[in-house]
């Protein structure tokens, strides 16, 4: 793909100084902790937005906090960049790094240390999946409730960084509503610990402050988060509609009513076909736009609530509602949906979007959406949450085509601009990343990134955490 996204330069006195670099920070960790070799380097220089590459200078593994506040301490010491990485799942290239970066990898640091059942709360390392957590817990009768679609690789420390939804986040809220506490290093090694097992710490919100900030503020390698008791039952349903603009209409108008499902996930007829190929979950194939509705509660509560759902559909001219009969065929709804963005793989490389809009705007973003794709001459498929205005756009393309690369960025800057021209904002929960950070004055005029970028800089004044994203290139204050 031609290069459009730019990097800051290299620091050459970093890179003339990477052998003694890498001898020294294999002197911080345990044998086989330190890669440092271009084949192991090899499936670090990138993330899930595979569109833009670099090779790291190394790539520490640590195992425990102490190590990682002794990699900060070394790299903060002599000006060495640093790039956290979770998974690396970041669909915005957060995690990709750059040729005098060092990448701690939290991967190592993968152990549940405390489950409080009496209040609770799980502390996890930030190296433990996503779904690991609710396994843990599933037998007592608990769960952990943000469930991005990446939940079986993603971890706990990625989630904190982007602040990772789901389909869940509807009525449980994203992770920010989820996370009571972490333990974080900071770029000079300073180990600090922000918030608990307390519902609400005292003092400043540092931990809302934290939650989002992908990885400037500092590394975060302990997490306690809020568990939560399983529902009674829960019961998904398929509304199928005869248009996106009607389906996208019945989500406005659901919420609009006071209802609060647990979730709305929102498909559009190629995105079915795809998942229904991919998972045979039973998908309705006659429809043009599909939404996943699920409800929880006892039967009678279900049963309420669904009725009102209904209502509201066959206002906008439902096609066909579709009652999941066990669950087994629950499962495989919600296997179609969570496998979208690997099903989608399968037939055409593709960028995910991730603007978000009020619910009001969902119909016209939808069409505006199709319109903007086909006049760059591509094809998109929708798969968003649309309980929250989370749109997902998958804007299919040939990565090995330049020319067709390249159009298929411009169509999803233009997405992104709209999503922020009709009221919205340019990301939900991937973050901003490299993807976004150019378009992050569409959103905001200098004096708003002036005072974002000063709260950045007391957490990281040499600027050496993640330096490449978020934040515009130019305009940035002197490290």
């Amino acid at each position: 793909m031609a290069e459009t996204i730019g990097f800051l330069q290299p620091k050459p006195e970093v890179i003339a100084r990477r052998r003694e670099i890498v001898a020294d920070l294999s002197d911080l960790l345990p044998e086989g902790c330190l890669i440092s070799d271009e084949r192991g380097l090899k499936p670090f220089e990138t993330d899930a937005f595979i569109a833009y590459r670099r090779m790291p200078l190394a790539v520490a593994l640590p195992e425990t906090t102490e190590q990682v506040a002794a990699l900060l301490k070394y790299c903060s010491r002599y000006g060495v960049p640093v790039v956290p990485r979770g998974a690396g799942t970041s669909l915005s290239g957060g995690a990709i790094p750059q040729e005098d970066a060092v990448v701690i990898g939290l991967s190592k640091m993968s152990r549940i240390l405390d489950v409080d059942l009496f209040n609770r709360t799980a502390t996890v390392q930030a190296g433990v999946t996503n779904l690991n957590i609710s396994e843990a817990v599933s037998a007592d009768g608990f769960f952990y409730a943000p469930d991005p679609s990446s939940q079986l690789a993603c971890t706990i420390g990625g989630n904190i960084g982007m602040n990772s939804g789901g389909a869940h986040c509807l009525k449980y809220g994203v992770t920010t509503n989820n996370l009571l506490g972490v333990k974080m290093v900071l770029f000079d090694g300073t180990v600090v610990e922000l918030g608990g097992k307390a519902l609400d710490a005292a003092g400043y919100d540092l931990l809302g402050l934290v939650c989002g900030s992908e990885g400037q503020l500092g590394i975060v390698t302990e997490a306690t988060v809020r568990l939560i008791a399983k529902p009674e039952g829960a019961r998904p349903v398929l509304f199928g509609f005869s248009s996106s603009e009607a389906a996208g209409a019945c989500v406005a108008d659901v919420i609009g009513s006071g209802i609060i499902p647990v979730a709305i996930e929102f498909m559009d007829k190629p995105a079915i076909e795809i998942c229904e190929a991919f998972a045979h979950a039973g998908y309705p194939l006659d429809v043009e736009a599909l939404l996943i509705v699920e409800v929880e509660g006892s039967e009678p509560e279900m049963d309420a609530v669904l009725a009102s759902i209904v209502a509201v559909a066959r206002r906008h001219g439902v096609a066909t509602i579709k009652e999941c009969q066990s669950a087994m065929e629950a499962a495989a709804i919600w296997k179609g949906r969570k496998s979208a963005f690997g099903a989608t793989g399968r037939i055409a490389d593709y960028i995910c979007m991730d603007g978000t809009v009020p619910l009001s705007q969902l119909s016209h973003v939808l069409a505006r959406t199709g319109e903007i794709v086909a006049s760059y001459g591509l094809r998109v498929a929708n798969v968003f949450h649309a309980g929250d205005g989370n749109m997902h756009p998958l804007i299919l393309y040939n990565i090995n085509d330049p020319e067709d690369a390249a159009r298929a960025e411009a169509a999803g800057n233009d997405i992104l601009k709209l999503c922020v021209d009709a009221g919205g904002c340019l990301t939900g929960e991937h973050g901003v990343g490299i993807e976004k950070r150019d378009l992050m004055l569409h959103q905001y005029n200098q004096i708003d990134l002036d005072q974002q970028m000063a709260a950045r800089a007391a957490f990281d004044p040499q600027w050496i955490l993640n330096p490449s994203k978020v934040f515009p290139l130019k305009g940035r204050p002197a490290a």
